[in-house]
């Protein structure tokens, strides 16, 4: 068997492949990893630098609507992860056309060359946005998918075609939707990054609104072990959500890393809220524990020192 990462450059993406190729290649009867990644402007290719060490790893630049190529790499007994996603909402609200083209129509070119397959396993990476904003509780996966930007929306399609696929057609298909990620190589764009850099330049940190926006955090490393449970444990049709147990406000976030600077001014400016922002992202994640033996296990405040170091060393 061979394994197809899309997405490969990315922020959860490399971080993936780096676990594959130290812990799990045996577990999974891998012989190869081919990472693949358009490298547009969040992909980067240095995130995949332990990876090419390794003679198990190989790296093709391309886009996941590239039928012909893919029909190429796609073989029977083929393992696909798919994280290939435009996946800034400000960018989704700014223009939505490329994030349908790359979450859904990709989708839908992996699976139709899939399903021709025999033997194919593939893995679709969520977000729980595709909820939208709950709030009081938390969503399960048999809550209703309510998504309040492009970007979500089409990351709803993309489940659907999936789940689709797996009635029609009997694909062997599992899907995880994550709560916020953090951590190393995330794309300086996201908040977390938005922040330490601000900080470190003694600028100030655009907030949405009042800033007390909900949002449950997930470290980078726990969401990839759990998309691995996934792999070897989800049953197929199956939908698993991985949070962190960890809620917090944006302004607590920036508070907490504002921690590690020697701050002599005030580092918030509020500006105006975003179109459609969700309020409050909430996910239970029982059934990822009871069934996956899924633990998010790494400390808010560690994940939060880990990410500020890998920022400053940049």
């Amino acid at each position: 068997m061979h394994l197809i990462v899309t997405g490969a450059a990315g922020f959860i993406g490399s971080h993936f492949i780096d676990y594959v190729l130290e812990n799990e290649l045996i577990n999974l009867s891998v012989s190869k990893v081919i990472g693949v990644d358009k490298l547009t402007y969040a992909g980067n290719i240095e995130n995949l630098s332990e990876a090419f060490n390794d003679d198990r790893f190989q790296f093709i630049e391309c886009d996941i609507n590239d039928e012909e190529l893919f029909k190429l790499l796609i073989e029977d007994e083929t393992l696909i992860v798919n994280f290939a996603a435009e996946s800034h909402v400000d960018n989704s609200i700014n223009g939505s056309s490329i994030f349908y083209t790359t979450n859904v129509m990709g989708v839908n070119n992996l699976l139709e060359i899939s399903r021709h397959r025999k033997n194919i396993r593939f893995i679709q990476i969520s977000t729980d946005e595709v909820y939208g904003s709950i709030q009081n509780g938390s969503w399960n996966e048999l809550s209703s998918i309510m998504p309040n930007s492009p970007y979500s929306a089409s990351k709803a399609a993309a489940d659907l075609m999936c789940l689709s696929y797996y009635k029609t057609y009997g694909m062997n298909i599992v899907i995880t939707r994550s709560s916020n990620n953090y951590g190393p190589r995330q794309h300086s764009e996201k908040f977390l990054p938005t922040i330490i850099n601000s900080l470190k330049y003694e600028q100030k940190i655009p907030v949405y609104g009042n800033g007390k926006n909900v949002r449950d955090w997930l470290y980078v490393k726990d969401n990839v072990k759990g998309i691995m449970s996934a792999i070897i444990h989800g049953e197929p049709g199956e939908i698993y959500n991985l949070g962190g147990g960890l809620e917090k406000t944006n302004l607590e976030m920036i508070s907490l890393i504002s921690k590690s600077f020697n701050l002599d001014y005030d580092p918030i400016e509020f500006v105006e809220d975003r179109k459609g922002h969700d309020f409050r992202y909430s996910i239970d994640f029982t059934k990822a524990s009871k069934f996956l033996n899924y633990s998010p296990n790494t400390d808010l405040e560690y994940g939060i020192q880990r990410t500020i170091k890998s920022y400053l060393d940049r």
